[in-house]
């Protein structure tokens, strides 16, 4: 198979406006999460890089995480061997909750991502990822797929969703909003904290463009799907595991060859179980697993590259992040779970996400030298 490499990344959240500062606040112990006048929440503010009228909120976050990451690269959206893709939930709902309806148009997904094209004069029309909150991971690789193929040198892949009212209502319709912090995989666990926020990966097959010594090189991924309810993820974790195991084994890797789990952990009763259950059927039980949720919230559509990035920074520094808030075993099956930053050298580790639909996905990072 043919080698995609992380070529630059970016992260825009309550903890900083790019990927540096995001890591090192979380070395620090440091939350994003804070109390909003309806409750806990993370609040994420545009970057200082991009200021100008006629955007909305969503739009300033991707324009201000792709500029960022742009900057750290010769790659360009204004080459035709560039892919586009965007990966969000909700895009501009916020307009819906402004009484912006009279169009429709400015709350289509592509013709937001069309709109963050024309800005950067990409070349290539945007592909849009929205297949709820596994929508980061999963355009990581499609991405991925898509250089593979051939058509492509490089990927240029974005996402973002905003705290909104029709957001939170949707949860709050499950009953699934904490009244108090995260806290994922803990027995004390009362449900999700919604968060919002951008990130950009962009990848590349061409070694060229990398710095000499050690880079972040994508192993293999997988998605699945549970069939089981619309909202309620599976009960054995079966699916989830399904996917796990088949990015692990394409990888080439064996489960102790995994340096740690970055897992979906939005602390809902039945999502943390079906994950527990799914790292044990793929032979995971005796691996660090955390959850990055206690520190920004669930950031939906951006979830995925987020919590991929901040994994790759920790993969190759040789630490795993403590999950925030976690206390006491909260699943039915042990995982090895932890409040205290561990140090741990390591070569690969396992991202995972879910979300509704029973949608499930899984990919494998790695660290190699050129």
């Amino acid at each position: 198979m043919m080698n995609v490499f992380v070529a630059a990344d970016n992260i825009i959240s309550p903890l900083g406006s790019d990927s540096k500062s995001n890591f090192e606040r979380l070395l620090k112990g440091e939350s994003g999460i804070s109390r909003q006048p309806e409750g806990y929440f993370a609040a994420a503010i545009p970057g200082n890089q991009f200021k100008q009228e006629g955007y909305t909120k969503f739009e300033q976050l991707l324009i201000s995480s792709i500029a960022e990451a742009l900057s750290q690269t010769k790659i360009s959206l204004q080459d035709k061997r560039t892919a586009f893709i965007v990966s969000t939930t909700k895009g501009n709902i916020a307009l819906m909750e402004q009484g912006q309806t009279a169009q429709l148009q400015p709350m289509q997904l592509y013709a937001t991502a069309d709109k963050i094209g024309t800005y950067f004069s990409a070349i290539n029309k945007p592909v849009v990822i929205s297949n709820a909150c596994i929508s980061g991971l999963l355009a990581l690789l499609i991405a991925q797929r898509m250089i593979r193929s051939g058509q492509y040198d490089h990927a240029v892949v974005c996402g973002a969703d905003e705290l909104t009212q029709f957001v939170l209502s949707g949860f709050q319709s499950f009953q699934a909003v904490s009244d108090a912090p995260c806290k994922p995989f803990d027995a004390n666990r009362k449900g999700i904290t919604l968060g919002e926020g951008a990130a950009t990966v962009i990848l590349t097959k061409d070694t060229s463009l990398l710095p000499a010594g050690e880079v972040i090189r994508l192993g293999e991924g997988a998605s699945s799907n549970d069939a089981n309810h619309i909202s309620g993820p599976s009960r054995t974790g079966e699916e989830l595991s399904g996917a796990i195991t088949k990015a692990i084994q394409q990888s080439g890797l064996l489960p102790e060859d995994i340096g740690f789990v970055s897992a979906h952990g939005t602390a809902t009763l039945y999502n943390d179980e079906m994950e527990a259950k799914a790292f044990h059927l793929s032979g995971l039980q005796n691996v660090p697993v955390n959850s990055l949720k206690g520190y920004y919230g669930h950031t939906l559509g951006a979830a995925g590259l987020i919590e991929a990035i901040i994994g790759m920074h920790s993969m190759q520094a040789g630490v795993v992040i403590p999950t925030a808030g976690y206390e006491s075993p909260g699943v039915s099956v042990p995982l090895i779970l932890s409040n205290q930053l561990t140090q741990k050298p390591m070569l690969h580790y396992l991202k995972t996400t879910s979300g509704f639909g029973g949608c499930n996905a899984a990919m494998v990072f790695s660290k190699v030298k050129l």
